[in-house]
């Protein structure tokens, strides 16, 4: 489970504080290039956070090892246009053409407010249009302890520094002068138009507005901005896929930009090894962070759209990261390279610590990474990839001996085959709770299968034959230990919880299980997880203390088991019941600036207020909401044109 334990950081008073709440059925927006993130209120077009890094955490605190690690330093708490009377106006705001580009409109005027990729740097362009008197009003996270002028080939720029804070913020401004301050909270009153770029280490400054400078190429910002967008559009890949609706169209085109924004661009460096690596969601939801199992999701969609060079540099970050194998005393002291859970924005292995003190260990994991790597190289035909150093060789070695061999040491035997050792598996139960689950051993069966011809394509026959024979036994394995009775079961332990289980689905999408029997039966029993909003929760939750976050976090609608549902509808024949579970996600996402949450609210409560179906839990979604809807529409479109 995903406590939320670092929310009180978002409910800091601040100027937005006393600004109109919004609407339950609104996100926040959020704007990135893959060197950090900007987060803007729709219903006021205020800046709410403009975040160092691509990332929630930096690296762990040394000072606490259980703890979620070193925060990525935000440097806005409010910014927003104000009239002459210091009024703010209520707004109206949403992605241009379907692209990172925020553009608002209000009785102030309108705005737009973007990061863009062609600069290489984290850089937050914010313009303002005014239709009457006003200027920008910032409330800074942190106090200035220092303002700098300098001046760059005729160019007048600010160099901030703040209490507390490693990084510096660079203020350059664009267009005509309208008004003068030297005070720092002042300064931003003086032009319609700012850039701000942050600086890690302050001798960089010059540099940093030399590369902006060369960027903005003279353009106005308005021209930047629409430049941006028709960049953006060369990136695009054309859609294989035929959109029911142009809602479906909208919903594709900004979940492809949401998965573009979510990956980290920063260069790998001594002390740094997180280029590549994909958020689970983007801020302000709380699971910034990267995550194996929702990246496998996120990558497998751009390589199925045919982004190679994003899918590339994702599967190079699972190569890459460090260091890693931190937990091998739970993994039958095997030593490994992909996380069991996921990543500090450095890198580095982060084991989830909990409130318990206890990691996850999350043995699906290396079964998705591997996964991935086959459909890479299904897609793209890249063999040039299998030789590619990484951190601990070659990564077909890599990929043989700290991803295979490691998940090959955690079987374990059952009746006349072989399924997965005991784990916290896809819904994270901690490692007190671990149990031998289906998931678990279900994606050991996809990633080894997809491993098996990785191994044929490098010219190693030996472990390919290794690998199919363990396949075969894991298949055994599986069907003695999780289908029992007729029926198809999360855990091999027996229990009311995982009895049945949303990611049986899955493991149906996947192929592991394929009597139509058992198909139908796992369909007819998800009627035991729908809830009062309309969808399907996760498991059955047993806790049974309100205290407990996983208490209310297991009753929610979650949207990777709806999806899940809807593929296996497909795949069955059920195209309308297919299509009415779609449907309901595209709409309620095009109502929401076409961002897809983790849940909608099944029991509001005070961790997940609102009315029953709106959008909550972590949103923007990446690999299991922008993700899977890509993943959905291509699977769609497949078994149309095979059945």
């Amino acid at each position: 489970m995903r406590p939320l334990r670092h929310l009180a950081r978002y409910l800091a008073p601040s100027l937005c504080a006393f600004l109109p709440l919004p609407l339950l059925a609104a996100s926040h927006m959020v704007t990135g290039n893959g060197f950090g993130f900007a987060v803007v209120s729709p219903e006021t077009a205020s800046v709410t956070r403009f975040y160092a890094h691509p990332y929630s955490f930096v690296r762990p605190d040394p000072k606490n090892p259980y703890a979620e690690g070193e925060e990525t330093t935000n440097f806005i708490k409010c910014l927003q246009w104000a009239d002459s009377d210091n009024s703010t106006k209520a707004a109206s705001t949403d992605y241009d053409h379907d692209s990172h580009v925020i553009h608002a409109r209000s009785a102030n005027g309108e705005g737009f407010f973007f990061m863009p990729f062609g600069l290489n740097r984290d850089a937050f362009i914010v313009n303002w249009q005014p239709s009457q008197p006003g200027a920008w009003r910032v409330e800074w996270s942190h106090p200035v302890s220092s303002q700098k002028m300098i001046h760059v080939d005729g160019l007048t720029t600010h160099l901030l520094r703040f209490d507390g804070i490693l990084e510096s913020l660079l203020l350059i401004p664009l267009g005509a002068s309208h008004h003068n301050s030297t005070q720092p909270e002042q300064l931003l009153a003086s032009h319609q138009s700012w850039a701000f770029i942050s600086i890690e280490n302050a001798r960089d400054a010059e540099q940093a507005a030399r590369d902006f400078t060369h960027w903005q190429a003279g353009l106005p910002t308005r021209a930047l901005a629409q430049r941006e967008i028709a960049q953006l559009d060369l990136w695009r890949v054309k859609p294989t896929v035929h959109f029911t609706s142009d809602s479906e169209r909208h919903l594709w085109r900004q979940s492809e930009v949401m998965l573009r924004m979510a990956q980290s661009r920063e260069p790998n460096r001594p002390g740094r090894n997180g280029h590549g690596l994909i958020v689970a969601c983007l801020p302000d939801g709380v699971y910034f962070t990267p995550w194996v199992r929702d990246m496998a999701y996120a990558l497998v969609a751009l390589t199925r759209m045919g982004h190679q060079a994003e899918a590339r540099a994702g599967l190079l970050a699972y190569f890459n990261a460090q260091p890693t194998g931190k937990m091998r005393a739970l993994t039958s002291n095997a030593d490994y390279q992909v996380s069991v859970v996921r990543y500090f924005g450095n890198g580095e292995e982060e084991p989830f610590f909990t409130m318990e003190s206890a990691p996850n260990i999350e043995f699906d994991d290396w079964g998705l990474a591997l996964w991935v790597l086959g459909q890479y190289l299904d897609r793209f035909h890249d063999p040039a990839v299998l030789t590619t150093p990484t951190f601990r060789g070659p990564l077909y070695q890599s990929a043989r001996d700290f991803i295979a061999k490691p998940l090959l040491a955690n079987l374990e035997p059952n009746g006349l085959g072989l399924i997965v050792g005991p784990d916290t598996s896809i819904w994270e139960e901690h490692q007190p709770d671990k149990k031998h689950f289906a998931f678990s051993t279900a994606m050991a069966i996809v990633g080894l299968r997809n491993f098996a011809d990785v191994a044929r394509r490098a010219g190693d026959p030996s472990t390919q034959a290794k690998i199919l024979r363990k396949v075969a036994l894991l298949q055994a394995g599986f069907n003695a230990a999780f289908i029992r009775d007729g029926h198809l079961h999360g855990t091999l332990e027996q229990g009311v919880k995982n009895d049945i289980d949303g990611a049986l689905l899955a493991i149906i999408n996947f192929g592991v299980v394929t009597d139509p029997a058992i198909v139908r039966d796992t369909v007819e029993r998800m009627n035991l997880l729908k809830v009062a909003s309309g969808g399907y929760r996760r498991v059955r939750g047993t806790y049974i203390d309100p205290a407990i976050f996983e208490y209310w976090y297991e009753q929610e609608e979650f949207l990777f088991v709806d999806f899940s549902l809807a593929e296996v509808d497909h795949r069955l024949g059920e195209t309308s019941d297919a299509a009415a579970i779609l449907q309901r996600i595209v709409r309620k996402s095009s109502a929401d600036n076409n961002l897809i949450p983790e849940m909608y609210v099944a029991v509001p409560c005070r961790l997940f207020p609102g009315n029953l179906g709106d959008p909550t839990g972590a949103l923007p979604m990446v690999g299991y909401g922008a993700g899977e809807f890509i993943l959905y529409l291509l699977e769609r479109e497949r078994i149309t044109h095979t059945q």
